[in-house]
């Protein structure tokens, strides 16, 4: 399978990017921007591997990773990657802030998913894999709003693509995990966190790997699955 990752550099990204490689039948294409480093090592350590330079911030940078698109040929696209959160009360949020995050989250992933559609439907098969939160079960956290109304967004997306692609063999799936330690959340206070497990059901916290074994499980599940989106959250909310 080629399957294109977006964000594959560090953090979850870095956990899938890690599952997908161990089958050598798969070749890995991830997209970073600012982690040069992390890419390049992680191109080292995996020989079906391949790290391509895209600035989600920067449309010129989404169309010239579009337009490698046809050299990708890919069978399956997760869209990951997620800018930093804006981790404030909602009425203290500046206009800006929704439109650039956005910008930024959400139209790359549209526009690049788009694309990858028409790979797809040439081929008469294709999986659409979106990495969301569980915050779209239940209470969000306060100051989460902009970055939850973003992946309720994506939500909406992957339903419609998968009702609308499915009579050309392509699914949609979506994955929503639970508060995880990484790179965007390194700065959550340390109380907070030990409050999270604690009320976490099983005291413990999930872990990427557990996150990118589930997005092994999509990459290979029957094209009967689909329209799904997975909640990774212990059952601490039930829809």
């Amino acid at each position: 399978m080629n399957i294109l990752l977006t964000g594959g550099a560090s953090g979850l990204g870095a956990a899938i990017v890690a599952a997908l490689a161990a089958d050598n039948s798969n070749t890995i294409y991830f997209t970073y921007a600012k982690s040069v480093d992390a890419a390049k090592e992680t191109e080292k350590l995996h020989t079906n591997v391949r790290a391509i330079y895209c600035d989600f911030s920067d449309l010129e940078s989404v169309d010239a990773l579009i337009a490698k698109l046809p050299e990708v040929n890919p069978d399956i696209i997760i869209n990951n990657a997620n800018g930093a959160i804006n981790k404030e009360h909602f009425y203290k949020t500046e206009r800006s802030v929704f439109l650039s995050s956005f910008e930024q989250n959400i139209i790359p992933a549209v526009f690049i998913t788009q694309e990858c559609i028409k790979v797809f439907r040439k081929k008469k098969f294709g999986k659409i894999i979106n990495i969301l939160t569980s915050s779209l079960a239940g209470k969000p956290p306060v100051g989460y709003s902009e970055y939850a109304a973003n992946k309720a967004y994506l939500l909406s997306m992957s339903k419609s693509w998968a009702s609308e692609l499915i009579r050309y063999n392509i699914t949609s799936n979506s994955i929503s995990p639970s508060f995880m330690l990484t790179g965007i959340t390194a700065d959550t206070d340390e109380r907070i966190v030990d409050q999270i497990i604690q009320e976490h059901p099983l005291k413990k916290l999930l872990t990427t790997r557990e996150v990118a074994e589930t997005v092994l499980f999509f990459t290979r599940s029957s094209q009967h699955i689909n329209g799904v989106n997975m909640l990774m959250n212990a059952g601490s909310e039930i829809i």
